[in-house]
């Protein structure tokens, strides 16, 4: 079950960072549209990235997680929607290690 943990967590780390960086990116083409020149290849990469790669890993990852802790579907669809909103990942992985694990995730 630790493993299953870890790589959520790994996986909520890496897909929440690729959504707040492509969100920042986004921000700032609102803001001034002169740094589109700039930032769309940044969008560009950060979006395939999110979409394609990292957001599904993110999903397979979350739907281990909820099988081997026999975790509610109720948590599984706010996992998945934590991987669209910017920084919900976090909080939420920060809340199922202290719900999981109080202590401190124990050393490999």
């Amino acid at each position: 079950m630790e493993i299953a943990f870890r790589r959520y967590r790994i996986m909520s780390f890496v897909t929440g960072t690729t959504l707040l960086t492509l969100f920042v990116a986004l921000l700032l083409h609102q803001v001034d549209l002169s740094l589109w020149k700039h930032l769309s290849i940044v969008v560009r990469i950060d979006g395939i990235a999110h979409g394609f790669v990292m957001y599904p890993l993110y999903m397979i990852a979350s739907f281990q997680m909820v099988l081997k802790f026999r975790l509610p579907l109720a948590l599984l669809l706010l996992m998945l929607i934590a991987g669209f909103l910017p920084g919900v990942a976090f909080y939420l992985e920060h809340r199922l290690r202290l719900k999981f694990y109080p202590q401190g995730l124990p050393p490999k």
